[in-house]
């Protein structure tokens, strides 16, 4: 198995200890003789899922179609169960409708994916002088410390990794998995427990020598970190990863798939505890043959993962506690290009968001008959991570201090929108 290392250390560090005999993350050996089912917590702890479409949707062909338009493209809208119409080929997500809702004036001006990763992961557009905490770093900074009984990371990237902690440090960066829940690169290449306490003890003696030597903040967060991870291999929540678990007629309802396997695994992830999980589905950058893909591939995925997850957590009573949010860097320019694809565009777009006690049903926002243009009042990503703020009761008012010294907004001054919560 592998295990991709958080942000802030890196993999030669993590092969360096392997090397000398100090401890690493360690296999999942030792959980044979563990109890096989995960600590289950009480229905009412906050969460979010974050469904991130890594290149950029092209949310005209999926939320906010243009029929009549000369950039409406192939697809036709439908109705769905809430007050609003979404594409023809999400036809099971337009059964849930009514428990999610289409912010559709999003205007963001970062049309690079790199920039507008991180303006959509930490409401902050890239600074060259401070490193902004992703939105999941900061669910883990204000909700995992208060759960004391969750063992494993409060944050979890499925599938691939999410944006930096950034000034939140490295206790609060995402903990990176497969869509099965694998965790790879920790292989304890035939470490028995004995020896690995051994390492532990040595570790633990060199890590006090470091920190009563006063060399800053790493050693104290090097030991923080090596103790999650002793916890982490020993803890029964660990259960919550094995998606093979699920029976078979859950996994199929999901889809066969790493996007659909992903959500399967955040549903056991909040089960479990933790407050922010984030699923990764790739392959939005449609520059080319964009109808084909969404038919064939993306928008089957997501219909049915997007409606399986909404309909499994509501049945487990989780729904109304768990805010799920789907968005993208940015969105694809109305205009079809000469290769039947969409470009990069940022200037008008949708993100989609729901349960967490949130209204659902609703479009909140518009664009213009042509979709280029948004009409009235337009969205920033600060205004959609305080919205789930607001649902998770964090305070919008909290201000951190970054390294520098400079006060951090949690959501660079955005403000939860109204017709969401109420």
């Amino acid at each position: 198995m592998s295990l991709i290392i958080p942000k802030g250390m890196s993999r030669r560090h993590f092969l360096n200890h392997v090397a000398t005999g100090v401890a690493t993350f360690p296999a999942l050996q030792f959980l044979s003789h563990l109890q096989a089912n995960a600590q289950q917590v009480k229905k009412n702890q906050k969460a979010c899922i974050l469904m991130w479409m890594g290149g950029g949707p092209p949310t005209i062909d999926i939320w906010d179609l243009k029929p009549g338009s000369k950039n409406g493209g192939e697809f036709k809208p439908i109705s769905t169960a809430g007050d609003l119409q979404i594409s023809e080929h999400m036809p099971e997500t337009a059964k849930v409708m009514n428990e999610l809702s289409v912010v559709r004036s999003m205007s963001t001006r970062e049309a690079d994916h790199g920039r507008g990763r991180y303006f959509m992961h930490t409401s902050y557009v890239p600074n060259p002088t401070v490193v902004h905490p992703t939105f999941g770093s900061i669910a883990s900074y204000e909700l995992g410390e208060q759960r004391k009984d969750l063992e494993i990371p409060a944050f979890v990237s499925v599938g691939g990794p999410s944006e930096s902690s950034g000034f939140l440090g490295m206790t609060n960066a995402p903990f990176v998995v497969s869509s099965n829940g694998q965790i790879q690169n920790a292989s304890m290449g035939g470490v028995t427990e004995q020896r690995l306490n051994q390492r532990l003890t040595m570790l633990a003696e060199i890590e006090s020598s470091f920190i009563k030597s006063k060399r800053g903040e790493t050693p104290l967060s090097h030991k923080e970190v090596y103790s999650k991870a002793v916890n982490l291999m020993t803890s029964p929540q660990m259960e919550a990863f094995k998606v093979d678990q699920e029976k078979p007629e859950v996994k199929e309802a999901y889809g066969d798939n790493s996007f659909g396997q992903g959500l399967l695994l955040a549903r056991r992830l909040v089960e479990t505890g933790v407050p922010f999980v984030e699923v990764n589905m790739g392959g939005w950058d449609l520059h080319s043959g964009v109808f084909n893909a969404l038919r064939t591939n993306q928008l089957p995925q997501l219909d049915r993962g997007i409606a399986a997850l909404t309909n499994d957590l509501k049945q487990r009573g989780l729904l109304e506690h768990t805010v799920l949010v789907w968005m993208g860097e940015f969105a694809r320019t109305p205009r079809i290009n000469q290769d039947v694809g969409r470009d990069h565009w940022a200037n008008s777009w949708s993100v989609m968001v729901g349960g967490g006690g949130l209204k659902g049903g609703q479009a909140i926002g518009e664009t213009d008959a042509d979709g280029t243009s948004v009409v009235g009042k337009s969205y920033v990503p600060g205004d959609i991570w305080s919205t789930v703020a607001h649902a998770l009761g964090i305070p919008l008012d909290k201000v951190y201090t970054s390294k520098n010294g400079r006060p951090m907004k949690i959501t660079n001054g955005g403000t939860a929108i109204a017709e969401l919560i109420g």
